[in-house]
């Protein structure tokens, strides 16, 4: 693993200090300049499992039981409605398409857990299908769904599955679309749901405003409310499941966005649905109240540059995904410091937009993260008279 570092050790290169000097903040005065990290509302510290992440920067603000598997109940929905949105997205499933629910389909689900009451042989939308599984957390209709896009339950978990791993929800399972119990083969963690979380609001924008943190559904002349703690409650709420079983306990995955900063949060393991309401927003409230959030990185900007061998140049620049802010302790500028980490010899020819390693970020008195970069250009593959001419250039250096 090779590194690039920001002030304050060894450089391999000048490049990338000069270019993110500028943008850190300068250390607040104190004893030892390290603001203390902020605390947790006391509802919050109870809570089984809990996670605050901001997207904006990319922070873990709060995590307690982060990585424990626990049974999502229907928070599992939230996946079959990724895995809808990535056929919506890709023309292989239309939200006006009408399907027949089957006999036994709905034999199966009736009066099991929240449904839609759906009849055999109903006809129904794919989109109505989606908006029950996402709004009223209905079993009958994401089981519905599953069958009509993929023609069986076992075919729609199996992309549910491909699609985690695809995620890297490493700590995770699907075992049905819709979480109902099945002696545990269903389970998450909240690192994984947070990078599902992701996954819906970033690469399905439109669909993700359409169907989730909806407040209620109509369905045959009825007002079918949503379960969603936040949906109409807290200001710039806006998804994106709950689950609740007697195993599971009370679950929620929230996400809040105010004045461009979005949160993304997860608690499990409750004992009531007042509970993990107040706990839910007592978690996103600290989140803007005790943290600011502060410019620092333009999508686009140059980061530093890494070293290439066999190549027409021998570094290649690299920059970020997107923008990103940093999250600092409220009304405080604690030291910030950054260093490329990468796997080393890399070879041409490189592609702008591979991703070639990280930014990782140190905040005084918060843990570190890590920031993905990619090749801002091109480097081809160089010919002899180029290894030549860089082989020259590295004697003299």
């Amino acid at each position: 693993m090779a590194c690039i570092s920001t002030p304050g050790n060894a450089l391999r290169r000048k490049a990338l200090p000069l270019l993110l000097a500028g943008l850190f903040p300068v250390a607040a005065a104190g004893s030892d300049g390290v603001p203390a990290s902020p605390a947790v509302p006391a509802i919050v510290s109870k809570a089984p499992v809990a996670l605050l992440v901001d997207l904006s920067s990319g922070q873990t603000l709060y995590a307690h039981s982060a990585d424990r598997r626990f049974l999502p109940a229907s928070v599992a929905k939230a996946m079959t409605s990724l895995v809808a949105f990535d056929l919506i997205a890709a023309g292989r499933l239309s939200e006006n398409t009408v399907v027949s629910v089957r006999p036994e389909t709905a034999a199966r689900w009736a009066g099991k857990g929240t449904t839609l009451s759906l009849r055999p042989n109903e006809a129904i939308t794919i989109g109505e299908l989606l908006q029950g599984t996402a709004t009223v957390s209905a079993n009958d209709a994401a089981v519905a769904l599953a069958e009509a896009a993929q023609g069986s339950t076992a075919a729609w978990t199996a992309a549910m599955n491909a699609r985690a791993r695809q995620l890297g929800m490493t700590g995770s399972h699907f075992a049905t679309p819709n979480g109902f119990p099945d002696h545990g083969a269903t389970y998450v963690t909240a690192q994984d749901l947070v990078k599902l979380a992701q996954a819906l609001i970033i690469e399905h924008p439109q669909l993700y405003r359409r169907y989730i943190g909806q407040q209620a559904m109509l369905w045959r002349g009825a007002r079918l409310v949503s379960h969603d703690p936040f949906a109409g409650v807290l200001p710039g709420a806006d998804g994106i499941k709950t689950g609740h079983t007697f195993e599971a306990g009370f679950n929620f995955l929230g996400a809040v966005e105010r004045n461009g900063r979005r949160l993304v949060l997860v608690v499990a393991g409750l004992w009531s649905e007042p509970e993990r309401a107040r706990t839910a927003t007592a978690l996103a409230e600290w989140g803007y109240s005790a943290w600011d959030d502060r410019p620092w990185l333009a999508p686009g900007m140059i980061v530093g540059e890494v070293r290439v061998q066999r190549g027409t140049a021998r570094t290649v620049p690299v920059t970020v995904l997107r923008g990103y802010t940093l999250s600092l302790p409220h009304g405080t500028s604690p030291r910030v410091s950054s260093r490329i980490t990468y796997n080393g010899p890399l070879i041409a020819p490189v592609a702008k937009g591979t991703r070639l390693g990280e930014l990782e970020v140190r905040i005084d008195g918060e843990p570190g993260y890590a920031i993905p970069v990619i090749a801002a250009r091109d480097v081809r593959a160089a010919g002899p008279f180029d290894r030549l001419a860089n082989g020259l250039l590295g004697l003299l250096q």
